[in-house]
């Protein structure tokens, strides 16, 4: 009896299935979807930019890095103190809104090894342990203060991104129309490019020198040196012989450096983009979304009638140029855009740090009140001096190579 069983079942299903034609086709149709739909894949754009932006919240929390010493409290002390008294609506916004997109970045990292609950609860843990190390972090700055309500806010950040991105998995990782238009616009290794793009307008928030001059490092390590040897040391004068710009020869480096950071970064996010895709449209919208986060921030951080005081002569001159080279360009073969930008890039960033500073934008950074904004500054000052390095290693990463053998 136990033998037969088996086979009363299957007789029994046969007839089912020819009583019930339509279940034969609904098997069919099920088993056709599954094997049409793609298996779940990394995120690498995810994997890449979670580590990324835990360092511009580490960079944010702790600056400007100076005149650490030890108060005499442990640094978990701040964990049982009492809640602070003094507080603003605008402290816990910031802190709940920075630790939202770490939540989104570790749940879509951790994706497809972990989804639902578990991805959250890890998340979670992430986000406690680094916002823990940074209050921990803090007890040693006197110019910051731990306290248990901004490791709370941090906390809840974390958790809402953690949620959003749990709800937003099927949205920017599996099927949906986003991730259709990624496909068919972008080639497939991206990822690590559209971070760096990405980054690319806010890096225009801190006021520059020169329009797109990023990478100005040379007077960040004068500063360090002559802390360190207590004796004021200036390399860029070292390096040029104190060397004086007329006022044709800073309007000239002024149009090269906007010129270059304009073309380098543009042809970096063409040679992501594939044939069939709308590329002068997708060029020209990244090139305004940083024109307009400069206007903006320009605004905000000084007053609204200098909101285009970065729109000098020698900017318009280099945008014109810059366009204008992208133009000629841009559908050239990826390796020879990719080789190009990195190229560009390099001599910006030559050429930025080899420039003395405009006195006018001296002049015109003297009136600038950081206030509240002084941790966001930090980490946008950072971003602009780093973005070229960024820039660099997505251009130059051992991936495109690979794919060319």
């Amino acid at each position: 009896m136990i033998l037969l069983a088996p086979a009363c079942a299957s007789v029994e299903n046969k007839r089912h299935n020819l009583q019930n034609p339509g279940s034969i086709l609904s098997n069919e149709q099920n088993q056709e979807a599954a094997a049409l739909e793609p298996p779940a894949r990394r995120s690498t754009f995810a994997r890449v930019g979670l580590p990324m932006y835990a360092f511009l919240i580490a960079y944010a929390s702790l600056y400007p890095f100076t005149n650490w010493r030890n108060i005499g409290l442990l640094p978990w002390d701040f964990v049982l103190m009492p809640m602070p008294h003094y507080w603003t609506g605008f402290d816990v916004g910031t802190n709940i809104a920075g630790y939202i997109p770490f939540g989104m970045l570790a749940v879509f990292a951790l994706y497809p090894r972990l989804r639902g609950i578990p991805a959250v609860i890890v998340a979670i843990l992430c986000g406690m342990l680094l916002s823990g190390g940074m209050e921990a972090a803090q007890t040693f700055l006197p110019k910051r203060v731990s306290s248990n309500l901004d490791f709370l806010t941090n906390v809840a950040g974390t958790c809402l991104g953690a949620v959003a991105g749990v709800l937003l998995t099927r949205a920017f990782l599996e099927q949906s129309r986003l991730l259709q238009l990624r496909r068919a616009w972008f080639v497939p290794e991206a990822g690590r490019g559209l971070i760096v793009i990405g980054l690319w307008p806010l890096a225009q928030i801190y006021p520059q020198a020169y329009l797109f001059g990023h990478g100005q490092f040379i007077p960040i390590l004068s500063g360090w040196l002559s802390a360190l040897f207590e004796t004021p040391i200036d390399l860029a004068a070292l390096l040029t012989h104190d060397m004086q710009l007329t006022v044709q020869e800073y309007w000239l480096a002024e149009t090269l450096i906007t010129a270059c950071g304009l073309s380098g970064a543009l042809l970096g996010f063409s040679c992501l983009l594939r044939k069939q895709s709308p590329r002068a449209v997708l060029i020209l919208l990244v090139a305004a979304t940083a024109i307009a986060v400069k206007l903006l921030a320009n605004a905000l951080l000084f007053t609204p009638a200098n909101a285009l005081a970065w729109l000098t002569p020698g900017a318009r001159g280099g945008i014109l140029l810059g366009l204008l080279m992208v133009a000629g360009l841009r559908y050239a073969p990826q390796t020879v855009q990719r080789r190009l930008a990195a190229f560009i890039l390099l001599i910006s960033l030559i050429i930025i740090n080899l420039v003395p500073s405009n006195p006018y934008f001296i002049a015109t950074l003297q009136s600038w009140i950081q206030g509240k904004f002084l941790n966001f500054n930090g980490a946008a000052h950072f971003l602009s001096v780093c973005w070229p390095l960024f820039a660099l290693w997505f251009l130059l990463h051992p991936a495109h190579r690979v794919k060319h053998q």
